[in-house]
């Protein structure tokens, strides 16, 4: 066996031994963020770029109530952040792990 995939065994089996209650929470809800189209095209265009409420209820044509509503939800787990600039919130991505597991998928899903 090479040394990387020992290392890796090594890392999942300590992974393994560590799912406790908490920590599988935070996985299903990071899953489950993962799984609506809707939160899914947000992240995206966060990974990319800062955006407002508005910028992003005009680039993905929803409504701005649809986008406020999905990222209290994406704020409420930490996968996005906001910082202020007079009376607008501008979101970006917070978690580069998610952003990461977000475009393997679409790279799974892009190939056959």
């Amino acid at each position: 066996m090479e040394r990387t995939e020992l290392i890796s065994d090594a890392a999942t089996s300590l992974a393994c031994e560590n799912l406790d209650e908490e920590t599988l929470f935070m996985v299903s809800q990071t899953f489950k963020a993962l799984s609506d189209a809707t939160r899914i095209r947000i992240l995206y265009l966060l990974s990319q770029k800062e955006c407002s409420v508005n910028e992003i209820a005009d680039e993905l044509s929803l409504l701005q109530s649809t986008v406020s509503h999905q990222l209290r939800f994406l704020k409420n787990l930490r996968l996005v952040k906001f910082r202020r600039a007079g009376t607008t919130l501008y979101y970006s991505h917070d978690d580069e792990h998610v952003v990461h597991l977000l475009t393997q998928a679409i790279h799974h899903a892009s190939h056959d």
